[in-house]
């Protein structure tokens, strides 16, 4: 069975009208202008991956929660797992940016890293 799907690519800020289509010996591509939107195209038809961007709760801290996010895309299949760990997630101040609040979630060698600073009251 041959699969087909327009895309707009969101790699860069020209947003391309992708058409991708799969054939039995690979993918017959159209509208990109770049490479990048050719490898965009193909793991959006194959395996889509996201940022996924949240907040975590923080104890001890002026802010009640801190924003955090992947550090690498992850399969889309695996987002809401993975909200669920982060929603029963606390740490506690300081946190700094960068800071890893969970390492290699559910086992996708991704980490959760601080997106903002929470100082300790």
């Amino acid at each position: 069975m041959n699969e087909a799907k327009t895309l707009t690519c969101i790699v860069c800020p020209i947003g391309c009208t992708i058409d991708i289509k799969k054939e039995n010996n690979g993918f017959m591509i159209n509208g990109n202008k770049c490479k990048r939107g050719e490898k965009y195209a193909i793991e959006e038809l194959t395996a889509p991956k996201r940022i996924v961007t949240t907040t975590v709760k923080v104890n001890n801290s002026v802010h009640p929660v801190v924003s955090v996010k992947t550090s690498e895309p992850v399969p889309k299949e695996k987002i809401f797992d993975i909200m669920e760990v982060i929603s029963n997630t606390e740490v506690t101040a300081p946190v700094k940016i960068g800071d890893i609040i969970v390492k290699d979630i559910l086992d996708t060698g991704v980490d959760i890293v601080a997106t903002r600073n929470a100082k300790e009251i």
